[in-house]
């Protein structure tokens, strides 16, 4: 049967309580039974020297054998728990007053009632001559006749036979039944306690538990509200409380989860627009590539060559536009996927900008386009990577140009950054006719279909990558006249010595 940890856990602690309070009915039994001893042995000192100053039990400096065992048997008499024995110097048992076959050893360890003898802390053990093995409380004296010296002791166990009976019995009866009794009821409010403390300290891990088996896999946040976040008060208050830590922490990571999940959604449903924008923008020209091709195929014999060469030549166009298209996307997925790198190199931004403007000089012109340059004086090189500049400065021109009326203009103006005088700013914006609000916010996270106002596109998406890669970002600026301004900075190589107001190159086409 599996249990839960909680269970376990109690497990372990009835386990730990039952071993506890044996060894504490132990440890009592064994304190009281010292305790005891002690105390006799303190009350009865003085028994043994008693014995032996009785005179009858030494003639000329032996034993008296007749005297002793009346002796013993008075004492029996008085005292049934005593038991005497006459030692020599050697400790052997000289006499004693022992049923036959209950003497089980002849000599006695003598260290102990040398230290009886001395005065050394009670209680103090010594052989029991009864028992193989057993060592009890006793009182010793010496043996001496008068005026000469000792030639034995007096040793009187004061707890014999009769006592271990006795004590046997009593043990197995009341002494037993207290014992046990008294036991179980610390064993019994024990549990009792375990079971409330065990619940107040699993109820947290309960409730956490419940909040885990709640989480809504799809992202949505399910950890009830008593779960608190890890930088919160309450959190902060019980910091030292690994529960309530480990409560913040879930709901910390499950908030994170939550997130993440709710922006991959928000990615795939992006990745499933691009895809069907992107398809749009393919079906056309495919669509009309395929007709002017197969209308080539079935009328070769009886179309005129200029019929002829005007459908190859916007075969050939359409054919264009998918490549181009095709290209972008490749471009597109190798920079989304860290396939390329910036090789930073100083260069002359405002030469780049005049090259790219001489590659859209005869575009601009067949539209009407103005293109005029700004360039700030004394303008230093930028640190970047000259061909993804350079494709970013196509593709903001491109896009401008485009959707900018005939007799409009394209600036671009080149000047340092106000905030951050160790950047170029670049800003590029013409007199089209702006970008809706409803796309601004998405403007730079998917494309859109290429077809009416529309102006977002694979294009931007190039563009904010490659500026990413150089630490940089295309911001749309909101402007209070028509058209649209995208700027972005770049790292300057030197700074600037000097500070003049910008002057004009401009590109009439």
């Amino acid at each position: 049967m599996k249990l839960t940890l909680s269970q376990r856990l109690f497990a372990v602690f009835c386990v730990l309580l039952l071993a506890c309070c044996g060894a504490s009915a132990w440890l009592q039994i064994r304190a009281s039974d010292l305790r005891e001893k002690e105390v006799i042995q303190s009350l009865s000192r003085g028994l043994a020297t008693h014995i032996a100053h009785d005179g009858a039990l030494a003639d000329a400096a032996d034993i008296n054998a007749p005297a002793v065992r009346r002796l013993f048997s008075q004492l029996m008499v008085v005292n049934p728990s005593v038991e005497v024995y006459l030692l020599d110097n050697t400790g052997r048992v000289r006499a004693d007053d022992a049923p036959p076959g209950h003497l089980k050893r002849d000599h006695v360890d003598l260290a102990p009632v040398r230290q009886f003898l001395d005065g050394a802390a009670l209680p103090i053990l010594g052989d029991d001559p009864r028992s193989a093995d057993k060592r009890k409380v006793f009182s010793a004296a010496p043996l001496a006749a008068p005026g000469k010296p000792p030639f034995g002791y007096v040793y009187v166990v004061l707890l014999g036979e009769e006592h271990d009976a006795l004590a046997a019995k009593a043990s197995a009866s009341a002494v037993l039944r207290t014992t046990l009794a008294s036991m179980g009821l610390v064993t019994l409010l024990g549990l009792v306690a375990g079971v409330v403390a065990f619940g107040l300290v699993t109820r947290p891990l309960r409730r956490l538990t419940e909040a885990m088996r709640k989480f809504d896999a799809r992202g949505v946040p399910a950890p009830p509200p008593a779960l608190a976040r890890i930088d919160s008060p309450d959190a902060r208050a019980n910091e030292r409380d690994e529960i309530i830590v480990l409560e913040s922490a879930f709901a910390q990571m499950a908030e994170r989860i939550g997130e993440q999940w709710r922006a991959l959604g928000q990615q795939d449903r992006e990745r499933r627009e691009m895809v069907a924008n992107i398809s749009h923008d393919l079906r056309t020209p495919l669509s009309s590539l395929h007709g002017y091709l197969e209308t080539l195929s079935l009328k070769s014999d009886t179309l005129p060559d200029i019929d002829r060469r005007r459908y190859l030549s916007i075969a050939l166009t359409q054919s264009a536009k998918v490549g181009h298209l095709a290209q972008s996307l490749f471009e597109l997925a190798k920079l989304e996927h860290g396939m390329v790198a910036p090789e930073a190199e100083p260069f002359s931004l405002a030469d780049l900008v005049q090259d790219v403007f001489e590659k859209f000089e005869l575009s601009a012109q067949s539209r009407g386009v103005r293109l005029n340059a700004q360039i700030a004086p004394r303008l230093p090189s930028v640190v970047a990577d000259l061909g993804m500049i350079e494709r970013v400065l196509t593709n903001l021109l491109d896009n401008a140009i485009r959707h900018t009326p005939a007799q409009g203009t394209v600036d671009v103006t080149l000047a340092l950054a106000r905030e951050m005088p160790d950047r170029v700013e670049v800003t590029i914006s013409d007199t089209g006719a702006g970008i809706p609000p409803a796309i601004r916010d998405a403007l730079f996270m998917r494309p859109f279909a290429s077809g009416g106002a529309h102006r977002g596109g694979l294009g931007l998406l190039i563009v904010q990558r490659m500026l990413q890669l150089h630490g940089s970002q295309i911001r749309l600026i909101d402007s209070q006249t028509t058209g649209t301004t995208f700027r972005f900075d770049l790292p300057a190589a030197v700074a600037q010595t000097g500070n003049g107001a910008p002057h004009a190159r401009g590109w009439r086409n």
